[in-house]
């Protein structure tokens, strides 16, 4: 049997993907087995959001993969891997051109490897310190910071990004990683003496990019700057898309390393949301200046595309600070820092800092503690939560059709402040905040448990509850909440923006809140791709957050419903969390940790740059 047949049979078995076969077909043609279901499980692999295919994964069991194992069996397995695959031309160790690339016992493509060897570069030769008057530095730290007893991790962190060129804060909800910045920026610019300092803000979405503008922006306006000094700090955030420029119906970014951005800080929000590629893109587009400062959980779900670029760099900040460094930050924050052993990775783990306490979620908070408790994977602790009879949280069951039909009777009454504002006719922004107050989140797309079954049967009960008024010639009506699944720069719209159609005299329009706080219509046939979103998947929450989330699990098991896609969706919840999921599931969750295989930890650990 040829190998296009062969890759046929394993796309029909749903082994593969059309597009894994069409890829392996032209890396490797008709000549060589190996080569080719080595290229076609590598794109699968990409596909699923890993950077790279370790060759012990070539090793296919019968039971998980049994079109492909019997294919290797017949064709014979090789007896070394990396000599087989480096006889092929399409193979190098990357010091040619070469589709694919093997480093180490690591396969990648050739762009993931790049961007990989860049981004690791780029947080360890390239980040270097900056030189501060440490008194100077002292001082203003302490004016900004109250005291407080122990270690504050807030100065530590500010001390940390103001003497570095890069710099990592990530903490989980409530830690105060907005607050910190405002504080390290109110520093940056005291000490600047007037000089020139170009700030920018950005984050992976829009909505991530509008929560930055107006939490930044009110803790600007508690601290001692002059009106001169405010003026520094932009009052808006952007896309990461909108900040690179990129280029309707086009993969062309306007900034890039031949074109640099305007810059002198650039704070990026929301960064587990950041995949490999677009941080590759966006650290070539940096001025060699540059200094950037990036926030975000660690705990938190991985981008949607390939890597986990943030969990690969805060993997290393439990090894602490180098002494030196850890004497440093002692000196400018007055509290003992400990160091931490050895050195690998030290120009990494010196620009990092985790904040540790919360200060939204406090003892009584039930969402704090399920958060907690979800992170550190303790199943009985989370039983205990829910024992406890917190007022902020809720579990409930979905075993029968009454208990999904309870559900959705609960959604609409979710949403009955924003459709009681849609009947009023009240103006476009006040409808728009009150749908944010909120949200059905999903795990899965498809199915009654799904954002596909969910949005259709929401639909259904508000429209014979006369909540809307759906049409049977269009999919439009007064009062959709749609969410773009694709950026257009040409309208300023980006993927994960949501947008609410209403009718304020012009017609039909859907009306959007910029991160500058503004509203704009689009009319609807203009919009770009796009989807309902009454539910949406905990993935498209990430940078959001509601005053009362509601997570729905699926009623059997599914491998993408991890313990991070749980953290992540609690802790969208600023006051009140509804759950609904059996107990088996919720379990299960708690214990499959999200996978996302990549080198970049190992090129950090081993200095291999």
């Amino acid at each position: 049997m040829t190998i296009q047949k062969r890759l046929l049979e394993a796309v029909e078995q749903k082994q593969l993907r059309p597009l894994d076969a069409q890829f392996a077909l032209a890396v490797a043609g008709n000549d060589n087995p190996a080569v080719a279901l080595a290229a076609a499980l590598l794109s699968r692999e990409a596909g699923e959001g890993h950077v790279c295919l370790p060759l012990s994964r070539l090793s296919l069991s019968e039971d998980a993969h049994p079109v492909l194992s019997a294919w290797l069996a017949e064709a014979g397995e090789p007896e070394n891997w990396a000599e087989c695959l480096l006889a092929s031309g399409a193979v190098s160790r990357g010091e040619q051109p070469t589709p694919l690339v093997l480093y180490g016992d690591r396969l990648y493509l050739n762009r993931m490897w790049h961007n990989e060897r860049a981004v690791a570069r780029f947080f360890s030769e390239v980040n270097h310190a900056i030189e501060v008057d440490e008194q100077r530095l002292t001082h203003t730290l302490a004016a900004l910071f109250p005291p407080s007893e122990g270690v504050n991790w807030q100065k530590v962190a500010a001390a940390v990004a103001l003497t570095r060129r890069i710099s990592v804060i990530s903490g989980g909800p409530g830690t105060g990683k907005t607050t910190t910045v405002a504080r390290l920026l109110a520093a940056l610019i005291q000490m600047a003496d007037g000089e020139r300092c170009r700030i920018r803000l950005a984050a992976p979405t829009g909505k991530a990019a509008a929560r930055l503008t107006a939490s930044l922006g009110a803790a600007l306006r508690e601290l001692p700057l002059t009106d001169e000094q405010k003026k520094r700090v932009p009052d808006d955030a952007s896309t990461l898309h909108r900040l690179l420029g990129a280029q309707p119906g086009s993969q062309r970014l306007r900034h890039h390393a031949g074109n640099p951005l305007h810059l002198d800080v650039l704070v990026v929000d929301e960064a587990s949301m950041i995949d490999l590629p677009m941080m590759s893109r966006l650290i070539d587009a940096l001025p060699p200046h540059g200094r950037v400062i990036f926030l975000g959980d660690r705990d938190q779900l991985a981008s949607v595309e390939a890597g986990a670029v943030l969990g690969d760099i805060c993997a290393f900040v439990g090894d602490g600070f180098t002494p030196e460094r850890a004497r440093q930050l002692s000196r400018l924050t007055g509290s003992v820092i400990p160091a931490g052993p050895g050195t690998q990775a030290a120009a990494l783990r010196d620009s990092l800092c985790l904040l540790q306490k919360s200060y939204r979620f406090g003892s009584d908070s039930g969402i704090g503690q399920l958060a907690a408790a979800i992170n550190r994977g303790d199943k009985a602790a989370i039983k205990t939560v829910f024992q406890q009879g917190f007022s902020d949280i809720e579990k409930r069951t979905l075993h029968s059709g009454e208990d999904y039909a309870a559900m959705l009777d609960e959604a609409l009454a979710g949403y009955g402040h924003y459709l009681d504002l849609l009947r009023e006719g009240a103006e476009p922004g006040a409808v728009i905040q009150a749908f944010n107050e909120y949200q059905l989140l999903c795990a899965l797309r498809e199915g009654p448990f799904g954002v596909g079954g969910l949005n259709e049967r929401i639909e259904q009960v508000m429209a014979q509850k006369r909540k809307i008024h759906r049409s049977t010639h269009s999919r439009w009506y007064e009062g959709r909440p749609v969410m773009i699944a694709r950026n257009d720069s040409s309208l300023g719209l980006f993927n994960g923006d949501i947008g609410i159609a209403l009718d304020r005299g012009q017609g039909l329009r859907v009306w959007f809140a910029l991160p500058d706080g503004a509203i704009k219509s689009v009319q609807p046939s203009r919009l770009p791709e796009h989807e309902t979103t009454w539910a949406m998947t905990v993935h498209k929450s990430q940078g959001s957050e509601f005053d009362h989330a509601a997570l729905i699990l699926p009623s059997q098991h599914s491998p993408v419903v991890t313990r991070e896609l749980v953290y992540t969706a609690v802790t969208r919840a600023r006051r009140r969390l509804s759950l609904y999921a059996d107990d088996r599931i919720l379990s299960s969750a708690i214990a499959t940790r999200t996978e996302r295989r990549s080198g970049l930890s190992a090129l950090f650990n081993d200095g291999m740059m």
